[in-house]
């Protein structure tokens, strides 16, 4: 199963839709959050399930605040970040995520790629497809791959 993570697309899609084209065929594209507007254009261009959830930017939205399901037998936790303060560390998230029993949690919000395993939890921000921050402000997103025994394999790509 290939999924596309992407966050912080702000209403430019022209990245998200180049993403798309390349990475194609996708089983499922998450989103998380700060697509301020864009929800049904996003699922309509997939072509595939999507998991979206709102930001902080995704005012008076129907989108849910977080959303946990599981893929491949991985339970997945998703959110944008910023009702656990992620700009200030992810100590809170991993807290919510353990108390969920995540398997991998996956937030926004600050624009910032970052992938690692704490106390047996993979935490993954795929940055921003639109309007990256960190040093040399490219613009990010990431790849998992499930193989048939469910083990995830995540990258980081660039646009």
């Amino acid at each position: 199963m290939k999924i596309l993570i992407v966050s912080d697309t702000h209403k430019a899609h022209v990245s998200l839709e180049q993403v798309l084209e390349r990475e194609k065929p996708i089983d499922m594209l998450i989103h998380l959050g700060d697509v301020e507007g864009g929800a049904d254009y996003i699922e309509a261009l997939a072509g595939c399930p999507v998991h979206i959830v709102a930001g902080n930017n995704d005012y008076f939205s129907d989108l849910p605040q977080e959303e946990e399901f599981v893929v491949e037998g991985n339970h997945i936790f998703i959110t944008h970040g910023h009702y656990y303060y992620v700009s200030m560390g992810e100590s809170d998230l991993l807290k919510e995520a353990k108390g969920r029993d995540a398997d991998i949690v996956m937030y926004g919000h600050t624009h910032k790629p970052s992938l690692h395993e704490e106390d047996g939890v993979t935490i993954l921000n795929p940055g921003s497809i639109s309007y990256p921050r960190q040093s040399g402000r490219q613009k990010t997103y990431m790849i998992m791959e499930i193989d048939a025994s469910g083990m995830p394999e995540i990258e980081l790509k660039y646009v």
